[in-house]
């Protein structure tokens, strides 16, 4: 949830009130758009209609997709792809009617470019918040459940009207006694009861694509719900948020260009987080940046340098930045806001990061795909060849030009493309990093239509690559050849015992070997569609014949019947011999 506030576009603030109460209808957003999620108590009758009804109108929709007969006018890829755009906007539309545990959800997914075609990643990472806020009543009720005092015994105001609402819950300002002004963020009512119907729905629906025939194939569904899972009820968590603030804020507090708001401790609850207030313009409004006259190019530079530092030095980053959590001071200073979803890179992960950068700028794809299924990217199959093939032309692509030139949201795409249908597992948190990148590209353009992220990166990267020694090549190259040095001894060392194993396995019958050989593959196929073929013909012939005494015997409805048999034959027969051709010139 973001709090930027343009206070500099604004004029004067209305000071802050705890009396008259906001009284917002049940289920009104600001729109009047009515959700029924909306309220403190749920039925798990209607919820359990209303999200199998989703889930079985999507996969109707996504079987007839893939009957060619369902297009008007013929089959072209043009029109799957404009019908999967139109599906990928309802999916979001509904999310949105769903509720939080679905917006929550839909974002999640939105990372997921290994689950989910292109057109769906790019609409679900548009799922905003922008849903009802939730009465000054119940703010009240669950402020003096959590903190044990009433709202006037906390605070000296409390404005009843929230400056944000989303789907976790709301920000209001106040005002504590001591004179300090912070934002009050209230979880919503029946959060809770509202995650544990829908996710024990959800955990069915997981079951259900893990055990489907064509959906389970190669994906594991439950490993997935669990993942979105834990996310889910730590960013619920306020206490945990507060705890990332201030990880977060220590991290930076050598750099006075940014700005991290204060958690107050006294005032916060597992649904009730009080923050120091860091009014500030959203980094989007581009207007008000200008009107205030702050330097755009180095607010551009300033978000991707801020980010680098956060994944490559302190290895806690936010995984949510998008231009609602980040606001700019009146004296330029960057402000961070929103907690709730934070990645961490442990070491080891960083380790394995950089032999993916070493493979990357070697061009060997070999050594990128060996690192990527050490990280867990790439699940281990029986036939990688393709996956290495994909990764390879790839890197023959992205390595055409300069580093400095790239764009990371044109690699992400393909990326994205090669990841689809291929048996990529990106982790948690490599997809966030790859949306954070993208998102802050996105940001830096709107702010400096000249702005490259990779150049504002190169150096970061080169201090990873070269793990904090003097950037020089030789120095690089040493490494490297001691690395690799290691690397065969450990191996040498290792493989007395990898075939020990392998013999064992070979004595006890555990080792199966597969041969697949492409032309004996077609050979056979071509034997069958030929024997097929003969038995098409001894058919046709039959019903020929049969046809020709039935009309001779004046049985002439009989005979048209049998005739139309033999034409419907005749056109399989058709098709076969045109598969067999096929063959024929494939060998």
């Amino acid at each position: 949830m973001s709090v930027p506030v343009d206070h500099s576009i604004r004029g004067s603030e209305p000071e802050p009130r705890i009396n008259p109460p906001l009284v917002t209808p049940p289920g009104k957003n600001y729109g009047g758009k009515a959700y029924r999620w909306n309220r403190k108590n749920y039925s798990r009758q209607r919820r359990f209609i209303d999200i199998w009804t989703f889930v079985l109108t999507w996969l109707t929709w996504l079987w007839v997709d893939g009957k060619k007969w369902s297009y008007w006018g013929g089959f072209t890829e043009d029109k799957k792809n404009a019908r999967r755009r139109a599906q990928a906007i309802w999916v979001r539309e509904t999310f949105l009617d769903l509720g939080p545990t679905f917006i929550k959800v839909g974002q999640l997914f939105s990372t997921r470019a290994d689950l989910f075609p292109f057109e769906y990643v790019e609409e679900l990472s548009k799922l905003q918040d922008k849903v009802p806020a939730f009465s000054y009543e119940q703010s009240e009720e669950i402020i003096q459940e959590d903190l044990g005092k009433t709202v006037h015994d906390l605070f000296q105001n409390f404005d009843p009207i929230p400056l944000a609402a989303a789907s976790l819950g709301q920000v209001h300002k106040a005002q504590l006694h001591s004179g300090a002004d912070v934002v009050v963020k209230v979880q919503r009512p029946g959060l809770k009861k509202l995650f544990e119907i829908d996710l024990a729905i959800l955990r069915g629906i997981a079951r259900y694509f893990q055990n489907h025939p064509r959906w389970g194939k190669g994906r594991d569904w439950v490993g997935i719900y669990d993942e979105c899972c834990r996310i889910l009820w730590l960013e619920i968590d306020y206490l945990n948020e507060g705890r990332n603030a201030d990880t977060f804020r220590r991290n930076f507090r050598n750099f006075d260009w940014v700005k991290v708001p204060r958690v107050s401790w006294q005032y916060t609850s597992p649904r009730v987080l009080t923050l120091e207030y860091l009014p500030g313009i959203k980094i989007s409004n581009y207007e008000a940046l200008e009107a205030s006259g702050l330097d755009r190019k180095e607010l551009a530079q300033m978000g991707a340098k801020a980010y680098l530092e956060q994944l490559l030095n302190h290895g806690f980053f936010h995984a949510d930045p998008h231009p609602g959590n980040i606001a700019v001071s009146p004296g330029g200073e960057l402000i961070f806001y929103d907690f709730g979803m934070m990645g961490q890179i442990t070491s080891n992960l960083r380790e394995k990061l950089m032999e993916t950068l070493f493979g990357i700028t070697q061009k060997d794809g070999d050594r990128v795909v060996k690192s990527l299924i050490a990280m867990g990217a790439i699940a281990p199959t029986g036939d990688i060849g393709p996956v290495r093939r994909s990764v390879q032309y790839m890197l023959d692509n992205f390595m055409d030009q300069p580093f400095e030139n790239q764009s990371i949201a044109s690699i992400s795409d393909d990326l994205y493309e090669i990841a689809y249908d291929q048996p990529f597992r990106f982790p948690a948190t490599f997809t966030f990093v790859m949306r954070a990148f993208s998102t802050l590209e996105g940001v830096g353009k709107g702010l400096d239509p000249e702005f490259n992220f990779m150049e504002v990166a190169q150096p970061f990267a080169m201090q990873l690559m070269s793990n904090g020694n003097l950037p020089n090549t030789a120095n690089s190259i040493f490494n490297e050849f001691s690395r690799q040095a290691v690397q065969v001894g450990s191996s040498a060392f290792g493989l007395p015992g990898r075939i020990e194993d392998t013999l064992e396995k070979l004595e006890q019958g555990d080792l199966r070997m597969r041969v697949r050989l492409a032309e004996t593959d077609r050979a056979l196929r071509r034997m069958s569609n030929v024997q097929m073929g003969t038995n098409y013909t001894v058919l046709i012939a039959a019903l020929t014949l049969s046809a020709t005494l039935l009309f001779i015997s004046d049985k002439v409805g009989l005979a048209l019947f049998v005739v139309f048999l033999a034409v419907a034959l005749g056109i399989a027969f058709l098709r076969l011999l045109r598969r067999i051709d096929r063959l024929d010139r494939m060998m």
